[in-house]
C-alpha cells in the first residue's frame, strides 16, 4: 500500500518529515492540501491537525513522533536512551522556539504582535535561544547533538528557513555552526535533489 503524507501546500512545519523521508528513501505521496480545503478535510483528521502520515492503511498524526517514527527507520536516532534524550532535547527547544515566532506571525491583534515582535521576541527570546543553540552546534562540531547527524539536523534545517521568513530576520546571520547544520543536511544528495525539484512556496 502507498505511504501518504498530508499537509499544507508549503514547507514550514511539515518540510522536516518529507526531508526524512526522502533521505530514508520512502516512496510516498505528498498530498498537499489548500487553506480553502482544510475545513472539509479537519473534521475527518484523528484530532483536527496535520501533518498526517499514512502508511499500511493506517494514519497517524504529531509532526515530532512521526519524524521520530521515520528518523528509526533511517538510523538517524542515537545509539543509547541517554543519546536519544538530547536528541529530543534539542529537537523540544527548537519547536518551542517555531511555536514562539509563528504565534507572533500568525496574531490577529496588530498592536500587540507589534510589542512582542520589536521587543521581547527580538530582543530577548531570540538571541537567547539561537546564542545556545550555536554553541551547542559548536561543541558537538557542527550537529545539532552528540557529534554526528541525526534527525535533529533535519528538524532544524527545515524549520531554521521558515523561522527567517516568520521572523523577517536572518537568525544564522554570525552564527556559523548552525549555519553549518543547515547546509550539511542541504547538502545531502537526497535533499539536494528534493529542493530541486519540490513546490515553490514562500515558507
Amino acid at each position: 500500500m502507498t505511504t501518504k503524507y498530508t499537509y499544507f501546500d508549503f514547507r514550514g512545519l511539515g518540510e522536516s518529515i518529507r526531508y526524512l523521508l526522502r533521505y530514508a528513501g520512502i516512496d510516498f505521496e505528498d498530498i498537499r492540501i489548500t487553506f480553502e480545503e482544510w475545513p472539509k478535510l479537519k473534521p475527518t483528521t484523528p484530532f483536527g491537525q496535520m501533518p498526517l502520515y499514512e502508511e499500511k492503511g493506517k494514519t497517524i498524526n504529531q509532526s515530532l513522533a512521526i519524524a521520530r517514527y521515520i528518523a528509526k527507520k533511517a538510523n538517524l536516532v542515537g545509539r543509547n536512551e541517554w543519546e536519544d534524550l538530547e536528541i529530543d532535547a534539542i529537537v523540544d527547544t527548537i519547536n518551542d522556539i517555531r511555536q514562539k515566532v509563528t504565534e507572533n506571525y500568525f496574531e490577529s491583534n496588530a498592536e500587540y504582535k507589534e510589542y512582542i515582535k520589536r521587543g521581547p521576541l527580538f530582543k530577548e527570546t531570540l538571541p537567547y535561544y539561537f546564542d545556545r543553540l550555536e554553541k551547542i552546534a559548536k561543541e558537538n562540531l557542527g550537529y545539532m547533538a552528540i557529534g554526528r547527524l541525526t534527525w535533529a539536523d533535519f528538524y532544524f534545517a527545515a524549520v531554521a528557513s521558515a523561522l527567517t521568513h516568520f521572523s523577517g530576520t536572518d537568525l544564522l546571520k554570525d552564527r556559523p555552526y548552525l549555519q553549518t547544520v543547515k547546509n550539511r543536511v542541504e547538502s545531502l544528495p537526497p535533499i539536494k535533489k528534493w529542493i530541486e525539484v519540490r513546490p515553490t512556496s514562500d515558507f
